[in-house]
């Protein structure tokens, strides 16, 4: 019998590669969180592939020039402070060396072959740092005024789970467009945040106090976009929805006619 023809093939469909969050997780096998970003690619039309924080560099290198586009996802762990000049506060979580250098080879290759990043969460502190940016590392201990961003700020006894709270975007920025307004509720769930905002980064949506909720690349045709919140977590909603068609959309681009617009 002759399978019938189904649409959205994996063949025809951009190759997206998402490294493991954590060493420890990927030891364990635990992928429920890592899942949903996996989820979140399919339905967007793409083909999600896992990258491996064990593999030496050549390997590496080999995987990452067979995808097509990446996303950088969360982490329980944060950016090693080293990396951007700062010694470790009490309040900052383990490091992972493995994911912090995973990340780095990432952006090394997307920028040298303009492949789009969709970097989340960790990712998206990572992409700061990665640009010479610097990070508030607890925010509650560093910005005591700051409203609350993740469940550990929130009042004993409150039900726990994802904060949700508004964000504001830069008029003219690609996260402005996607939302089609002004302001979105998004969802929060991080203690550590975006200092100093790197170099050809643009901050494209803030926090009603303050704090960064989303970055842009302005260096180049990249489409490179960095958000703070956890769109891979809002399924059916709109504007989490069309940030991951465009990103999937971008990945289609052949890459040649992408870098002869530079």
């Amino acid at each position: 019998m002759i399978p019938a023809k189904t649409s959205g093939a994996a063949a025809d469909r951009p190759r997206i590669g998402i490294p493991w969050r954590t060493t420890q997780e990927e030891q364990g096998k635990i992928r429920q969180k890592l899942d949903y970003y996996f989820e979140a690619a399919r339905k967007a039309g793409a083909e999600p592939s896992e990258i491996s924080l064990q593999q030496g560099p050549e390997q590496l290198q080999k995987q990452l020039s067979e995808l097509d586009a990446f996303i950088l996802p969360g982490s329980p762990a944060d950016v090693d402070p080293a990396r951007y000049g700062a010694a470790k506060h009490a309040k900052t979580n383990e490091l992972d060396a493995n994911r912090d250098t995973t990340d780095i080879a990432i952006l090394d290759h997307a920028l040298r072959a303009s492949k789009p990043v969709l970097a989340i969460c960790y990712g998206c502190q990572l992409l700061n740092v990665y640009f010479d940016g610097t990070l508030i590392q607890d925010i509650r201990a560093e910005r005591p005024q700051s409203g609350p961003h993740g469940s550990t700020d929130l009042p004993p006894g409150a039900v726990k789970g994802d904060v949700r709270h508004q964000a504001s975007f830069s008029p003219g920025s690609r996260l402005a467009g996607l939302s089609r307004a002004p302001e979105a509720e998004i969802n929060s769930s991080h203690h550590q945040a975006i200092d100093k905002v790197g170099h050809d980064l643009q901050v494209a949506a803030r926090a009603s106090d303050g704090t960064v909720e989303g970055v842009e690349w302005t260096g180049g045709p990249n489409w490179l976009v960095g958000v703070q919140w956890h769109p891979e977590r809002m399924p059916g909603d709109p504007f989490s929805e069309r940030l991951f068609a465009d990103f999937v959309a971008a990945a289609r681009v052949p890459r040649d006619s992408v870098a002869q617009k530079v």
